[in-house]
């Protein structure tokens, strides 16, 4: 373990006396968060992009989004993306009972949990040093949550886990400059068929308010 990082400030502090480049497996839900998280990574890590995103509907998007983190992987730092399919009923069970519980609830802690899982089981087979994820970019994403199970997977499976919280120095407003200065697509829900959804109420309630 390489020690609980507790904070940005430490976070930052850690990677800047890092030497000779660990190799960072970073799970990526898409191009636009990527982005700014890429950006304060690149000089310290050797990184490969993971897409894992299972919670990713419909077929359409999954495709949509892969598309574009290839493309700007590439353009970017000319960085790897390595992808593991479109297993759409992973997610369903893993947040089976608490579809209806809306956003930032235990069901996206589940999903956290699915698509991070993922990534560090494939990261330790294929000799990785570190393992992260870009979801703490988005300010509708729980941090602490993401971080504790960052580190319990990283117990679990004994590969070290790279603290995230990338929202810091307004990382999510760079994310934005950043995919217009590459032309990226920025979805407009989290990814799910139930944020999709609850985006669609949500605009229909204030069409009727006005």
């Amino acid at each position: 373990m390489i020690g609980l990082i507790n904070d940005y400030k430490e976070f930052k502090s850690f990677i800047q006396k890092l030497e000779n480049k660990p190799k960072l497996f970073l799970h990526a839900c898409c191009a636009p968060c990527s982005s700014h998280c890429l950006k304060v990574l690149k000089d310290y890590f050797d990184i490969t992009i993971f897409f894992s995103n299972d919670n990713i509907y419909p077929f359409e998007e999954y495709e949509k989004r892969l598309e574009e983190i290839i493309k700007f992987a590439k353009a970017y730092n000319n960085i790897n993306v390595i992808e593991n399919g479109y297993n759409h009923d992973d997610f369903l069970k893993s947040i089976n009972g608490k579809e209806n519980l809306g956003e930032r609830s235990i069901r996206c802690y589940e999903c956290y949990k699915l698509r991070m899982e993922k990534t560090i089981i494939l990261a330790k087979e294929l000799g990785f040093d570190y393992y992260t994820t870009t979801l703490s970019l988005s300010p509708y994403k729980n941090s602490n949550w993401i971080n504790e199970i960052g580190y319990e997977l990283e117990n679990k499976y004994g590969l070290k886990y790279l603290y995230s919280n990338f929202k810091k120095e307004e990382g999510y407003r760079d994310s934005i400059a950043l995919s217009e200065e590459f032309g990226l697509y920025r979805q407009d829900y989290c990814g799910c068929e139930y944020s999709k959804r609850e985006r669609n109420e949500a605009i229909d309630r204030a069409k009727e308010k006005n």
